[in-house]
């Protein structure tokens, strides 16, 4: 298979718009090798880091600060208080504001919740929202409206939501999702499609999406980028990582 084409790197236009690199990444709590786990974060560098399954209990604070400071970022907002997706950011963005949301528990299912933000990274002003579904069906279409109801209330013109679906794109949930945002795969191909598993990648269940003002560049799975071998991908979590870069109009 031919090497992708570079990524575009993060950059401010002329006109104050901004491309950003925003990395998806679903982390299994840091139970893996987390020195790859860095080393993976720190090649894509990334602007914004939407994780999924974060540390939830023991210290889970500083494990993610942590990891922040091994790859270049800072810790912006989630963790246990969103019941396990968080957000991490470059020193390029400042924070307008964070929310964490619980989304309603149904018995005997594991707990959600949204990791939320509205930062500005040049000129330009941006909502961003990391999220991990249910495994149950009828509750992960719930979800999805909640998230997209959440995109809503935050009134920002343009946001960007990464996260684990736990469902392939031909699934309702998916689909209700890439009808009111782009799915940044299906828009601007780039790298690999699929994200689980690392050692026999068959499904894209991992996705980044944005909302339609925003210019897709290039997404997908980073398996040649420079910095990142195929052994830091194995040996960082259970799942692969999904990189966007993505040109944000002035606000």
């Amino acid at each position: 298979m031919p090497t992708p084409p570079p990524l575009p790197n993060s950059r401010t236009e002329p006109d104050g718009s901004a491309v950003v690199r925003v990395l998806s990444y679903n982390i299994r709590s840091m139970r893996d090798d987390t020195t790859a786990l860095a080393r993976v974060i720190t090649a894509c560098a990334p602007d914004l880091v939407l994780i999924q399954e974060a540390p939830r209990f023991f210290r889970w604070r500083k494990k993610l600060a942590r990891l922040a400071a091994a790859s270049g970022q800072v810790l912006l907002t989630g963790g246990a208080t969103a019941a396990g997706p968080a957000i991490l950011c470059s020193l390029r963005a400042t924070v307008e504001r964070t929310e964490d949301v619980l989304l309603p528990l149904t018995p005997g299912l594991h707990r959600r919740g949204f990791a939320t933000a509205v930062v500005r990274i040049a000129g330009a002003r941006l909502g961003v929202l990391s999220c991990h579904l249910s495994l149950q069906k009828d509750e992960r279409h719930e979800q999805a409206g909640m998230l997209l109801d959440r995109l809503a209330g935050m009134h920002a013109e343009h946001a960007v939501v990464g996260g684990d679906l736990n469902e392939r794109p031909g699934g309702p949930t998916f689909r209700r999702l890439a009808e009111g945002l782009q799915d940044c795969r299906a828009t601007a191909p780039w790298g690999g499609e699929y994200t689980s598993t690392p050692a026999d990648p068959h499904q894209r269940i991992d996705a980044i999406f944005a909302t339609k003002g925003i210019e897709v560049l290039g997404c997908g799975v980073p398996l040649d980028h420079p910095g990142i071998t195929e052994a830091d991908l194995r040996a960082a979590t259970d799942h692969l990582p999904v990189l966007a870069a993505l040109r944000i109009p002035a606000a």
